[in-house]
């Protein structure tokens, strides 16, 4: 018996041990990047605006 943990279906190992990063991990990164970056819209800035305004609440 091994004493290593065994591996997850479709789990690659490196020569360096490292588990392999899956194909579709930097689409997913390159995806969540961009809506981040994505620029508030007015009408939600505005939104927000109105509810830390202390005379609206």
């Amino acid at each position: 018996m091994s004493k290593e943990k065994p591996m997850n279906p479709g789990q690659q190992r490196r020569k360096s041990g490292k588990p392999r990063t899956p194909e579709w991990a930097d689409g997913l990164k390159r995806l969540y990047d961009s809506v981040v970056d994505e620029p508030l819209p007015d009408s939600f800035a505005q939104l927000l605006d109105k509810l830390d305004d202390p005379s609206h609440g």
